[in-house]
């Protein structure tokens, strides 16, 4: 049984999560939380519970609150005596694995430690995960958010800023642009964030976007604060205006990174240059060809972290674990493939972690397309892997959406015992007919998987409250655990919200209101169109076409009897967006479907309104 305070006020017992209800002894126990193993005086209790409208009867209602929590307590299966009683007020105790503060303070820690920008970028990325929305959501006491909730969220930017850092110093620009995109707009006092992502910007070849993000935020300091940016954002913008090379960044070992910033303002965790930067060489008349972006890999991890939250795919799993450490003298070829959505990637990630003691030489993670869809080519990725026998031991390799078989061969490790799981939408058959292996078309949830998924993330008793509606909520997302997920994030952080409710506001615009605000990459229409935008037109045009086709069985013949409409069908099934094929009827996902019939009709209006003018 564990608490998890960096969010909404709940109690966790393995992947079940209790969100608690609005009330006293939800402030109560936030408010001994937040100082875990301390006492917690009578009086900074009764503030957290009345804040200074404390009533006269206070001190016997609040002995009356410890109760009531105690009462939750045993409800939900916390034994002993979690709340002691002690001379001047009342203390809990705990430790890392029973309250998600006392961890991530650990994990903060041990990054200070750590021997390496690796490790130390991933304690503290493994530590900002514990942060599972807006702080003590469900926590009605004003004293609590006046008082707590802002040194709490210092905390955290400071780590973020700190992790940033690391990943530009890693050279890992284009990746920590997600991150920056919302927490500069959301903290714009907080000039580092600012600086972070306009240097990630020039640092990625987009030298006007990096000036008009300075603009914004000198004119928003002006207008708000009445202040210039600080000495270190005007000497970015400097280097910018004269296209300086940045060159490499050096992560300062000496730096104290746990301090607050000096002046509020954002101090950067990089060491300062001590070197004038060296100005551009003036370009030749003739350009050369851009170079592509950089490869977003993350190779080497140690260890491989469970998927939070994940269920279902009980026979996948035990398949894939039994392949993978079966011992074979070859190499082991697991692929995973199916629509964009299904899961391969949470799947491919779990399966690591399932069977990553089997292979002492490392797990290696590498994306095999960028963010903008291009692929990554062998040598790239050979670039981030160990040399043929550098590694100690057998080696597991996870490619993820890999676009073809020839991404693939030459990357696959020699060691005896070694393996590679592969994700890709396509089945990639030309690389089983050479190297073997296992495939594992995934299909949808099962609605009793999708339950357990929501489970998971609302809490059994949140879904056990709306059995209707939570079965109603996965037929709605089609059983994709992509939709489920953005969904289960909407109601996670709307404590209050009927899923009924949920489900209603979704049905209105699917599958667009499938998405989140706050990240890009959470949006079903965006992996949707992000696959279907790797096709040629002519199959494009073919997808569209499917959302005019009655029911979701397709037939040979659905697009015509010609060779080319029999070609469509195979290349939209290969592509993941349709399912079977001959000899039997192809099958179209629902929310693939209604993506499709969407789609169809913009293109429609977008040609009728073209030719009106």
């Amino acid at each position: 049984m564990r608490f998890q305070l960096l969010g909404p006020l709940s109690i966790a017992e393995g992947h079940d999560v209790v969100v608690l209800k609005p009330s006293k002894p939800s402030s109560l126990l936030a408010a001994l939380l937040l100082h875990p193993g301390s006492v917690v005086s009578t009086g900074y209790l009764l503030r957290a519970l009345w804040d200074e409208d404390q009533p006269a009867t206070a001190r016997a209602a609040l002995q009356s609150c410890v109760l009531r929590l105690r009462r939750i307590f045993a409800k939900y299966g916390v034994t002993g005596n979690a709340i002691e009683a002690v001379p001047g007020g009342y203390r809990m105790n705990a430790d890392a694995d029973t309250l998600d503060l006392v961890r991530f303070r650990a994990l903060v820690r041990a990054a200070d430690d750590a021997g390496d920008a690796e490790g130390e970028l991933y304690r503290l990325k493994e530590a900002l995960t514990l942060w599972q929305g807006p702080l003590l959501a469900n926590v009605p006491s004003p004293m609590l958010h006046r008082d707590e909730v802002p040194g709490l969220t210092e905390e955290r930017l400071r780590t973020l800023e700190r992790a940033c850092d690391i990943e530009l110093a890693l050279g890992r620009c284009r990746q920590v642009l997600v991150d920056l995109w919302e927490t500069a707009r959301r903290h714009p006092g907080r000039e580092r964030f600012s600086e972070q992502l306009i240097e990630a910007l020039y640092r990625t070849g987009r030298q006007s976007e990096a000036l008009s993000e300075y603009r914004s935020v000198k004119g928003r300091l002006k207008e708000e604060l009445g202040i210039d940016p600080g000495p270190s954002l005007q000497r970015l913008e400097l280097s910018i205006l004269r296209g300086d090379d940045l060159g490499p960044l050096a992560l300062d070992p000496g730096l104290d990174r746990t301090a607050p910033p000096p002046g509020g303002r954002g101090a950067p965790a990089l060491a300062a240059r001590t070197e004038p930067l060296a100005i551009a060489a003036p370009a030749p008349a003739t350009a050369p060809a851009p170079a592509p972006p950089p490869v977003p890999l993350a190779p080497a991890v140690r260890p491989v972290p469970p998927v939070p939250s994940f269920t279902g795919r009980t026979a996948e799993r035990a398949a894939i674990n039994a392949r993978l450490t079966a011992g074979s003298p070859d190499t082991t070829v697991v692929v995973l493939s199916g629509a964009p959505g299904i899961g391969k990637t949470a799947l491919a990630q779990q399966a690591a972690h399932d069977a990553q003691d089997s292979f002492p030489g490392g797990v290696f993670i590498l994306a095999m397309t960028r963010e903008d869809g291009s692929p990554v080519t062998p040598a790239e990725a050979l670039a981030h892997l160990p040399p043929p026998g550098a590694a100690d031991g057998a080696t597991l390799l996870v490619l993820d959406d890999v676009t073809s078989p020839d991404q693939v061969r030459p990357l696959l490790p020699a060691a005896v015992g070694s393996a590679a799981i592969v994700t890709s939408r396509r089945g990639l058959a030309g690389l089983m007919a050479t190297h073997g292996g296992s495939v594992h078309r995934l299909s949808t949830l099962e609605p009793a998987e999708s339950r357990q998924l929501l489970a998971a993330a609302l809490g059994a008793d949140r879904v056990a409250a709306e059995p209707e509606a939570a079965a109603e909520l996965g037929l709605i997302c089609g059983h994709f655990p992509l939709s489920l997920r953005i969904a289960a994030a909407r109601l996670l952080t709307r404590p209050g919200l009927r899923i009924a409710d949920c489900v209603a506001w979704l049905a209105e615009d699917l599958p667009a209101r499938l998405s989140l605000a706050d990240d890009p990459r959470l949006s079903v229409p965006q992996v949707f169109g992000g696959a279907l935008r790797r096709l040629e037109p002519r199959w494009q045009e073919a997808f569209h076409r499917l959302g005019d086709h009655e029911g979701l069985l397709l037939p040979s013949h659905a697009l015509g009897d010609s060779p080319e409409a029999e070609e469509a069908l195979e290349r939209l099934a290969d592509a993941g967006l349709l399912e079977e094929g001959p000899p039997g009827p192809y099958r179209i996902h629902r929310l693939l479907k209604i993506y499709a019939r969407q789609q169809a009709r913009e293109r429609h209006n977008s040609q009728a309104a073209t030719a009106r003018h």
